[in-house]
């Protein structure tokens, strides 16, 4: 038993008010070491806040190779530990909490495990967070509730889901943290989907890879996908869309837990340049609604030092094109894309929760015409989701488009016309309730991001259509 235990049951009681279901691991379910990778069992934050002033953490990315840094309350807030989640079962919410080996790259005080003191072992009131662990892949936040004995591996205890409220307690943090391209998963959902990306230290994967940025992720679509043609499809024909989109995000956060009981503010979401180039080429003739099809999913679970704590974030992208038209229209354009654009959702304790969402994504064309009558829109963009710890936060829709328009009056002999191609960037999307895993309010609807809306000319003619 702690000397402290009547001071534990009061900040355990004062950070239930902000604990919320949704801060639990929302992983597989599979408690198989092979859900870890080669480096084991994650470490641990086992921490309860602690009354003291305000400390600015520093926000970087997790150490290559590295255990996940761990925190244990103290004095002055949060600081390392040698916990580690040995395993969970998300089922019944109990985790096997066990000392990790002291080494260079844990931070243990210099000593063997078997002489740790009572205060090294979980205790009821701790804040549990771990980087990926057997039987949760996406990391875990949560709070000890009872402790219900020693194992071969270490000490099962019970938790419920806790938040970063109740963890980060009146510390402040700010920053952001780019995405190791190497640790994101790509799975092809069309033939000649390619993927290059490069890194520092002159590393390299993919037919392009020496082309990209550092820090980018490229998917080419080698082979043209084309529209479906089946009886009742919104879209039919020739037309195809082949090209590339690159991409460098950077997952950013902010924490700011100075007001009582719930943050003065906080800041999840996913930044980074955006660069493509497609080309959109044949006949499509209208029948009803947009056809869009995923060529390629993308997911990663980047680990982020919010000073001594590990945040998951967990991050998926959908790429995909998509096509809609009105009439039948031939058209052939080659655009280039880049820019950058911003996507999250902001919470002050004046405001609640407030979405953002930002783009200066602009294009140039490389080739562009069109023919006949109608209209015809085409956009190559993708769908993302932020989340930490498994809960899905925001959701967006990132579509950079070209438009084509094509009017057109028959005289004797001939058919004359005026065409226009367009660019153009559609971004929309949605806060989730699960947002509330900083330890603000639940609010009980999802809130639009807004609708963003940019365009510009690209190309136009008149004349006799062919």
């Amino acid at each position: 038993m702690r000397k402290q235990s009547a001071r534990h049951a009061l900040l355990a009681a004062l950070a239930t008010i902000s604990l919320f279901a949704s801060g639990c691991s929302a992983g597989t379910g599979d408690s198989s070491p092979a859900a870890v990778g080669a480096e084991g069992p994650a470490p641990t934050g086992a921490v309860t806040p602690d009354p003291g002033p305000s400390r600015q953490l520093d926000v970087s990315a997790a150490p290559q190779g590295k255990p996940t840094a761990v925190a244990r309350a103290g004095e002055g807030g949060a600081k390392k530990s040698p916990l580690k989640v040995a395993s969970y079962d998300r089922g019944s919410r109990r985790a096997v909490i066990s000392t990790a080996q002291t080494s260079p790259s844990t931070t243990a005080p210099e000593k063997s495990p078997s002489t740790a003191p009572a205060d090294d072992t979980p205790a009821v009131g701790d804040i549990i967070a771990s980087g990926p662990a057997p039987g949760a892949p996406d990391g875990l936040l949560a709070k000890v509730t009872g402790v219900a004995g020693k194992t071969e591996k270490g000490t099962e205890v019970r938790t419920e889901p806790s938040t970063l409220g109740a963890l980060l307690g009146d510390d402040k943090a700010d920053g952001t943290v780019p995405v190791d391209p190497a640790s994101v998963g790509v799975e092809p959902l069309v033939k000649g989907v390619k993927v290059s990306w490069a890194k520092t230290g002159n590393i390299h994967v993919g037919p392009q890879g020496a082309k990209v940025p550092l820090g980018s992720l490229r998917l080419d679509v080698g082979a043209s996908v084309p529209l479906p043609v089946t009886e009742g499809a919104p879209m039919s024909g020739a037309a195809s869309v082949s090209g590339f989109v690159q991409l460098a995000p950077e997952v950013e956060f902010s924490y700011d837990g100075s007001s009582a009981f719930t943050p003065d503010s906080a800041f999840i979401g996913l930044t980074g340049d955006w660069t493509s180039q497609w080309e959109l080429k044949g006949k499509a003739s209208a029948g009803g609604k947009p056809v869009r099809i995923p060529f390629a999913k993308l997911h990663a679970d980047p680990v982020i030092q919010v000073g001594p704590v590990p945040v998951v974030v967990n991050l998926d992208l959908t790429a995909y094109v998509q096509v809609a038209g009105d009439g039948t229209v031939t058209v052939e354009v080659k655009q280039d894309l880049k820019g950058g654009f911003r996507i999250g959702g902001s919470y002050t304790k004046a405001g609640g929760w407030k979405p953002v969402s930002t783009s200066d994504i602009t294009g140039t064309p490389v080739r562009a015409k069109a023919t006949a009558a109608g209209q015809v829109k085409a956009a190559l963009g993708a769908e993302a989701s932020v989340g930490l710890y498994g809960a899905v936060g925001v959701t967006a829709d990132l579509a950079p488009y070209v438009r084509g328009e094509v009017s057109a009056s028959a005289t004797p002999g001939s058919v004359v016309g005026a065409w226009k191609i367009y660019g153009g960037v559609d971004l929309a999307g949605w806060l989730q309730l699960q947002l509330s895993i900083f330890g603000t309010p639940i609010f009980e609807h999802r809130i639009p991001l807004g609708a963003l809306h940019k365009e510009w000319t690209l190309a136009q003619g008149k004349g006799a259509l062919v």
